[in-house]
Formats: C-alpha cells, sequence, structure tokens
C-alpha cells in the first residue's frame, strides 16, 4: 500500500502510524480501542507486528491511518527498526502507573531520532483510570513532553480516555505536514534547499507547531540514512 500519496477511491490521504514503547503499556489496547471499539482485559500480547486501519475525517477530508502494533517486539529491536521506514507518525506510550516505563521514554524517543531524519510524534500515558495506582505525576508528564517540544496526552484504553484524541491529534499532525512540504514544493524549492533529502518529501519540516522534528542536520552534505522514515 502506498501511503502518503494522493489517496484512493475512499479516502484523501493515507498516513502511517507507529505504535512503541515498553512491553505492557497497553499499545494494543489502545490501538483495539481505537481501531474496534472495544477493550480487552486480558489481551493476548502481540507475536510480531501487526495492523489495524482506520479512516479518519479531518477538516471534511476523509484521512485513512495504517497503525503498526509493535507489541512483543521490544526485545527485536532490529526487528522493530524495520518497520520506522514510511512512517508519517510515532506513538510513544508509557504507563502512568509505571515509573520505569517513563523512565524508558527518553529512550525510545532516542530510536526514534536513530532510525528517522524527520517525523511527528506524540507522548501517550495509558492506564490513566486507577488514582491510587498512577505513580506518574501528571505534572511531571507534561513538563517532560514541554521540553521535548510534543504533545501529551493521558490516556484510558479501558475507559475509552483520551484514545481517539490521541489519534487524531498525531493524523492532524501527519496531514498539516504534508500540507506544509505540498506549499514549500508550490514554491518551486528543491529536497535539499528544505533543509532535508528528497526521500523525506512525503514529512514535514521539524519544529513547527507540536509535533515535527528534525534529527541532526540535515542538508545537501546530510548522506540518506537507510532507515530513512519516508520512501
Amino acid at each position: 500500500m502506498a501511503l502518503g500519496g494522493g489517496g484512493s477511491s475512499d479516502c484523501e490521504h493515507m498516513f502511517k502510524l507507529l505504535i512503541i514503547g515498553d512491553s505492557g503499556v497497553g499499545k494494543s489496547s489502545l490501538l483495539v480501542r481505537f481501531a474496534d471499539n472495544t477493550f480487552l482485559p486480558n489481551y493476548v500480547a502481540t507475536i510480531g507486528v501487526d495492523f489495524k486501519i482506520r479512516t479518519l475525517n479531518i477538516n471534511g477530508e476523509r484521512v485513512k491511518l495504517q497503525i503498526w502494533d509493535t507489541a512483543g517486539q521490544e526485545r527485536f529491536r532490529t526487528i522493530t527498526s524495520t518497520y520506522y521506514r514510511g512512517t508519517h507518525g510515532v506513538i510513544v506510550v508509557y504507563d502512568v502507573c509505571s515509573g520505569e516505563s517513563f523512565a524508558n521514554v527518553k529512550r525510545w524517543l532516542h530510536e526514534i531520532d536513530q532510525n528517522c531524519d524527520v517525523v511527528n510524534r506524540i507522548l501517550v500515558g495509558n492506564k490513566d483510570d486507577d488514582p491510587d495506582r498512577k505513580v506518574v505525576l501528571s505534572e511531571d508528564a507534561h513538563r517532560y513532553a514541554r521540553q521535548m517540544g510534543i504533545q501529551l496526552f493521558e490516556a484510558s484504553a479501558m475507559n475509552n480516555t483520551n484514545v481517539e484524541e490521541s489519534f487524531r491529534a498525531i493524523a492532524e499532525l501527519a496531514l498539516r505536514t504534508k500540507r506544509e512540504q505540498q506549499a514549500q514544493m508550490g514554491k518551486g524549492a528543491s529536497p535539499d534547499q528544505r533543509g532535508y533529502g528528497g526521500r523525506n518529501s512525503v514529512m514535514g519540516e521539524g519544529g513547527r507547531g507540536g509535533g515535527g522534528i528534525r534529527i541532526g542536520r540535515p542538508g545537501p552534505q546530510k548522506s540518506k540514512s537507510k532507515n530513512s522514515c519516508c520512501k
């Protein structure tokens, strides 16, 4: 399936999203809640990499999301890394009841940096449905998200809290990124003049209003990464 192109018979835009994070934080539960509006308390851990598709209406446009779930792949980092290719947005998930999973967010963000030149990303704190079990304070999480320049959503797949909002937010970022890239192309700027390689043409500029990030010093002198996030 070609993603990020001109659309198909049933949608105007298609984007690939990736969900990453520690094992057990509820990545699969978030995806199933968003795609199927169901919650299975004893959901079987994903083996390999799975994906689901859902179409949203954003400002009157049909946007199809192909969402890849990497649950169960945390131990196979070299396998998971191949799925960054062609990704338009990454959802980093932690468990608000697990301080360790929140501490590991930094490692997951670093992994994005290692595999992507430019990509949209958001942070989701899942399992925010039991105040007595919550150990990652909201103010700490929001402070960290502001430092990293990304949006944070505290969510609960079980209670269906902020699940729709999280996926819609990353979809809107991907759509805005595509619009910005199209506007740049309309001005006649070449990929190198825009500050990133031609293979990243479906991605937007980094650091512009919540989500897009620029890694390293992309430009004419930069060699193309083998695991670039775009075709």
